[in-house]
Parts: C-alpha cells; structure tokens; sequence
C-alpha cells in the first residue's frame, strides 16, 4: 500500500509537472485563441459570440494544470458546445469547434468510458459541422471539407495528444510511488537487520540464562556453592545482555564504516536514489563508531523524509558529510536520532550540524583538527 506521504509526494511532482506545462503551453494557447477569433471575427458581434468559446477553453486547460478540471468542466463543456452550431449557422465560423474540442478532449480523463465519449465528442463535432449544408448549398464538396472533415481530424489529433499527456503524468505517478515503496521497503529491511542485531543479542542470552537457572535448581541441595556460581554467572549474563540491548537502542554498537557506507550505498540505489561515496581519508575506531551511527541514521532520515534523487557521502579527515538534493519545507524539523547523536558527538570533542540551503540538504560531523589528525594515522575498527 503506498502511503499519504507517497501520495503527497506524488501529487507534489504532478503539480510541478502541470505548473511547467501550463507556464510553457499558455503562451501558444493564448496566440492560437486570438489568430482565430480574429481570423472568423468579421464583426464585433462575431466576436461577442465566438469570444465564449474561446474562454471556456482557456478556463478548462488553467483548471487542468491545476488538477481541478472536474469542479469547472460541465460548464466549460456546455458553453463550448453551444458556441459552435452558433458559429456554423450564424457567423460562419468554421474554427469555432476549436473551444469544444480542448474542454472535451480535457475532459475525457475523468470519464469512465471514455471510447464511448471520445466517440460522442466526434461525432458532436462533424455532425454540427454538416448542418452548414443548410445554410449553404452552391459547393457541398467545399463545405463538408471545411466544417467536417478538418474539425473532425484535429479534434481526433488533439484527443491522442491529451491523452497520452494523461498517460505521461499517470506513468509519473506510478514511477514515484514505485520509488516510494523502494524506499520504503529500504526502510523496512533496516527494521529487519535491528530486529535481527536484537535476537541475535537476546536469544542466545535468554536460552543459556535457562540451561543454567535449570541446572542451578538441581544443585541447589546437592552442591550450593556451584549452584551459587551458575546463579552468579547468569547474573552477570543478564547484565551484559541488558548493556548490549541499551546499545543497540541507541545505535551505540560498535559499527565498521566502511561497512556502514556500502550499506547506505546499496539502500540509496534500492530506493532510485543516486549516490556517490568519496573517502578522502581514514578514520580511527572511536571516531568510526560515531560516524558510522551517524550515517546510519542520516540514511534512514533520507529515506523516511526526504524526497531525494542524489545524494553525497564524504569522508574526510575532520569527519563525514552526507548532502542529499531533498530537502522540503522550511526547514530540517526535529530528528531525534541525530538529536541524541549530536551530543555523543559533542562528548566526543566534534560537533554534529544539520541545515537545509538552496534545496539541500546537509549532515556534517566534524571533529577538531587534533583529533584529525589522530584518526588520519590509525586504522578502522571493525565490528
């Protein structure tokens, strides 16, 4: 199922979409409407009638891009339709189909049978034009090609267009919820590995801890003293195993992070994200924990929150940066997991900032030159 935040998404990117068609297309549209009512407006009447036409089709298409075609359609339709037999039997007009065929065709995406309409709509459009045969006679031939024949064929061109616009903006729709399930499937198999860190901690842990309750049971009475040192012994299990947990909580399990960067790297790509890893240097084993928990969780809070398509992971001697290209709103919100990691990092002599700029978004942890220079001449620990 994809989720509300899926679908903001996704109507987020059709809106620019439509915003984009409606800034690069209105121009045209615009010249086009007024080459025609000048070009079949004879007289100032002439334009009073063809005029209607003309606006509901301009209404229609702004409405269109906004995505709230349906709430002005019906009228748009009617005014339109009521324009063109005006315009074939009064002004003579044989472009006045024009604003029928743009509403119509525009229309036809919230139709639910839309041959039967897209049938209706050209039919409306050649039949309309052949009552012109009523008010001119003397070249039939002139008359059918003029108002049927050519009206006919562009209403069928612009419907094919409109409708593979449609099929554009629908194939859009199903390649960003197809992203977001990526991402969120990403989101999802980082669950698994905790869960999987978690048992891997607790199971073995808790199974021991009752071998050795069980067997300090039976030596109670016959050999306190071993029971006495199996019960110790499963106490200090069940402490260790409590410390263990707490550090898996919060993400202070000693992490590799080279292992940690081709993690990020290959949930990145899952999620269609583009990523690119540059190491510029190496870092020691405290330093690499905090840098590893770091990434950890920038790479979640990217996939949970950010509508990325790029993203940056630097390593450096001071530390780690990780940009990513998206950043919404007006800024970062609060991260509670970087939250509690800023301080550790602070704990730790270093310094951990999040900011948003120019559409990017940035997590840098940085330490103090002396401690670069520390971690530039040790080597990587390891899980």
């Amino acid at each position: 199922m994809v989720t509300a935040r899926s679908e903001r998404f996704t109507e987020s990117t059709q809106g620019r979409l439509r915003r984009l068609t409606l800034v690069t297309s209105l121009p045209p549209v615009l010249i086009a409407a007024a080459v025609l009512l000048f070009s079949d407006a004879h007289t100032w009447w002439h334009f009073l009638v063809l005029a209607p036409g003309v606006g509901a089709a301009l209404v229609a298409f702004e409405r269109w891009t906004a995505n709230d075609l349906a709430r002005v359609a019906l009228p748009c339709l009617t005014v339109a339709a009521a324009v063109w037999p005006l315009g074939v039997l009064v002004t003579g007009s044989p472009n006045a189909y024009w604003g029928f065929c743009a509403v119509g065709s525009l229309a036809l995406r919230d139709v639910r049978r839309k041959v039967r309409a897209s049938v209706a709509l050209l039919s409306y459009v050649a039949v309309v034009g052949a009552t012109r045969l009523l008010v001119e006679r003397d070249d039939p031939g002139s008359v059918l090609f003029t108002y049927v024949l050519v009206p006919t064929l562009i209403t069928v061109l612009v419907t094919a267009l409109t409708v593979v616009g449609e099929r554009f903006y629908d194939l859009i729709r199903e390649l960003e919820q197809t992203r977001e399930r990526e991402a969120e499937l990403a989101v999802v198999r980082e669950r698994v590995r905790f869960a999987s860190d978690l048992h891997d901690i607790q199971g073995h842990t808790l199974h021991v801890v009752k071998l050795k309750i069980a067997l300090a049971r039976k030596l109670l009475l016959a050999d306190a003293g071993r029971a006495e040192k199996e019960l110790r012994e499963t106490y200090d299990l069940v402490s260790d195993t409590i410390a263990q947990t707490k550090d898996l909580a919060y993400a202070q399990r000693r992490l590799n992070l080279s292992t940690e960067i081709e993690n990020a790297k290959n949930l990145f790509e899952a999620a269609g994200i583009r990523v690119r890893v540059s190491r510029e240097a190496e870092v020691n084993v405290r330093t690499s924990e905090l840098l590893g928990q770091v990434l950890r969780e920038t790479t979640t809070n990217i996939l949970r929150h950010a509508q990325a398509t790029q993203v940056q992971i630097t390593l450096s001697e001071s530390g780690i940066t990780i940009d990513n290209d998206g950043a919404a709103g007006d800024g970062p919100g609060e991260l509670r997991g970087l939250s509690a990691l800023r301080q550790r990092v602070a704990g730790d002599g270093g310094e951990l900032t999040v900011e948003q700029q120019q559409g990017r978004f940035r997590t840098a942890a940085v330490f103090p030159p002396a401690r670069a220079r520390t971690s530039a001449g040790a080597p990587e620990g390891g899980r």
